[in-house]
């Protein structure tokens, strides 16, 4: 038998080492873990849930729905990541005595999901949606937390350091960049225009609120659009469209922004797809 007939037997493959291992966790756990974060580190230090047991229900109704309206739609059992981060922001972002505003805010986040779709996608971020028509519906009983971090800063960075490395890592991080940025930029604009100070302006980006909405909300896979200079755009116009509600005293003026904003540019990018798609189909039967 001559040498070149011998077959070496591969080498094992080497094991990663284990905080390579830490950094593949599947990315739809890293959200869940990352938000419950905000959560403990919010209430811990400022109480920023108005009850453990409101935000449970919360976090219960959206993983009940989310497994009925998966196996009604779909026929499949739906991985709960995404409701458990849905019912968990219901649960941070809202404000009310009662029990019901929770459970109803946290069903029709998820029935959003399923129901409000074209062409196969969901227009709307399922908790801005969720939150916004609450506040739409039943502003006599529900509000939005407006806490902030008080002057204690190290909670506020310990939170945009994680933050900013998730969604570095899952290459949104110039969705939140551009957000932020722009923000400040109409923050100052607008102390001028209002002559209060600029620290009074700026201020509500520090807040827990904001953790969220920067994090999670704006950078929603499912429902920014497809291109890196698209979304840059889309969160330079969810900050200039902000600019203007807080110029009218709107206090949720970041959630009505990108519920305005948000579908808006989905729907205008799926009529450029659209015709992108018919232009190619002309030029190939031509």
């Amino acid at each position: 038998m001559s040498p070149s007939a011998i077959t070496t037997p591969a080498a094992p493959a080497k094991e990663p080492p284990q905080w390579k291992r830490w950094l593949n966790l599947d990315s739809r756990y890293v959200p869940p873990l990352f938000i419950t974060l905000i959560l403990l580190v919010g209430h811990l230090s400022f109480g920023i849930l108005e009850s453990y047991q409101r935000t449970m229900l919360a976090i219960a109704t959206s993983i009940v729905a989310e497994l009925v309206l998966g196996r009604v739609f779909y026929k499949k059992w739906p991985n709960l990541a995404s409701a458990y981060i849905s019912g968990i922001s219901v649960g941070i972002l809202l404000r009310s005595p009662a029990f019901w505003p929770y459970a109803l805010c946290a069903l029709i986040t998820i029935t959003s999901k399923y129901v409000l779709r074209v062409k196969g996608r969901h227009l709307w971020n399922p908790s801005n949606f969720g939150i916004c028509v609450m506040l739409f519906l039943a502003a006599d009983t529900v509000a939005s937390l407006s806490i902030q971090w008080g002057n204690n800063l190290a909670a506020m960075l310990v939170i945009w350091a994680l933050g900013s490395f998730i969604i570095a890592r899952h290459r949104r991080f110039h969705i939140t960049a551009v957000y932020v940025l722009s923000f400040a930029a109409f923050a100052f604009l607008r102390a001028t225009i209002l002559h209060d100070p600029w620290q009074a302006e700026i201020s509500p980006i520090t807040g827990p609120e904001y953790q969220l909405f920067i994090f999670f909300m704006i950078t929603d896979p499912r429902t920014t659009v497809q291109s890196k200079v698209g979304q840059s755009l889309v969160a330079f116009c969810i900050a200039f469209v902000e600019f203007f509600l807080r110029l009218d005293q709107s206090i949720y003026a970041p959630l009505y922004a990108l519920f305005m904003v948000g579908p808006a540019a989905l729907l205008i990018e799926m009529w450029l797809n659209s015709r992108k798609a018919a232009s190619m189909a002309a030029v190939t039967a031509s």
